[in-house]
């Protein structure tokens, strides 16, 4: 057989910063509509029994539309205390023995940042509202990282019942947490060891090659890339990409957050219109809270998720993922999407 030829049912991609492998199973490939929701049933949650509807009395920080301070009548976006926190205060860095094993205390924070309409989801906003949206993560997490307790500070949003959102009205989420959790420490690691081996960064050399491939690009403007990853872990997988190479979303200016407001809401408007509003996380992958330059190396960047497949025996026998659309296929599909 050719180099390069492949006549069997599925291919082996390998991720270039973490080492994964994920199997792009051609041979069951369904049309990209084939993915669309249909039918099932919606999660929604009535107006009045909602927690998230006005100003919280322990807000901690809080936005009006146009970015200003707000008051109780004028605010847009909010971050509150979590009502049923993960993780919270605590003795960190104290870790104790139980046998073979170690433990620490879960020491942190956990908040919520919340928008105010009660069902406009990120993907049918402006990019000013979206913006908004992106000041808090920030705002929390330069607070949060202050704390000498914290490690990591995580960033995610839980749309739909199968992701995880167990409130309908349209809120992400902020963890600070004493450990860097395994999979970001992969995402370092293997981010450090291409560095050593090419002296670059893994990232901008992705980036580089998917915007002279093409085939991968979804959308892209002046400031960020959208791509399906050549090993997309599920079909649709997508992540936004800023051109200038960064290690920490915190840092990033605020000509960077505008174009990433822009890049976040066209990506997630293309997954609800083509794929009729799937459920999906989304999540900021940034460096460590760490002493300046020593993840220099690492390239921030937003990974999106949707909840196209469930993973199945071989999947959780072998941490091996199953997507069953080439992801040019999905980019192409996306990239149609109006």
């Amino acid at each position: 057989m050719a180099s390069g030829e492949s006549k069997a049912p599925s291919e082996l991609r390998q991720d270039l910063v973490c080492g994964d492998w994920v199997a792009i199973a051609t041979a069951r490939a369904r049309r990209p509509d084939a993915f669309a929701g249909g039918d099932r049933p919606r999660f929604s949650q009535p107006l009045d029994s909602c927690p998230f509807e006005t100003l919280h009395p322990d807000a901690l920080v809080a936005y009006a539309s146009d970015g200003k301070p707000a008051r109780a009548e004028s605010w847009w976006v909010q971050a509150i205390p979590n009502k049923y926190p993960a993780f919270g205060s605590g003795q960190c860095a104290v870790f104790y023995p139980r046998g073979p094993y170690q433990w620490t205390q879960g020491a942190g924070f956990h908040e919520v940042v919340i928008t105010r309409d009660h069902t406009r989801s990120i993907a049918v906003m402006d990019n000013s509202e979206v913006r908004g949206i992106l000041r808090v993560y920030r705002d929390r997490m330069v607070t949060m990282r202050e704390d000498a307790c914290i490690k990591y500070v995580s960033v995610f949003h839980n749309h739909g019942k199968t992701a995880g959102a167990s409130v309908t009205h349209p809120h992400s989420q902020i963890i600070a947490l004493p450990v860097v959790p395994p999979d970001v420490g992969r995402s370092i690691r293997g981010s450090e060891t291409y560095f050593h081996q090419r002296r670059a960064c893994v990232h901008c050399a992705i980036i580089d090659w998917e915007i002279k491939a093409g085939e991968r690009i979804i959308y892209e403007n002046d400031r960020c890339v959208v791509v399906a990853p050549f090993a997309s872990k599920t079909a649709f997988e997508t992540r936004i990409f800023p051109r200038r190479h960064s290690a920490r979303f915190e840092e990033a200016t605020d000509e960077e957050y505008d174009a990433l407001a822009d890049a976040l809401r066209t990506a997630l408007a293309k997954l609800a219109r083509g794929l009729d509003d799937p459920d999906y996380n989304f999540f900021i992958h940034t460096a460590p809270v760490e002493q300046a330059g020593e993840t220099d190396h690492y390239h921030w960047h937003m990974e999106i998720m949707p909840k196209t497949a469930v993973w199945a025996g071989f999947e959780i026998g072998t941490g091996i993922e199953i997507s069953t659309i080439a992801p040019e296929d999905a980019a192409t599909f996306l990239k149609g999407v109006s």
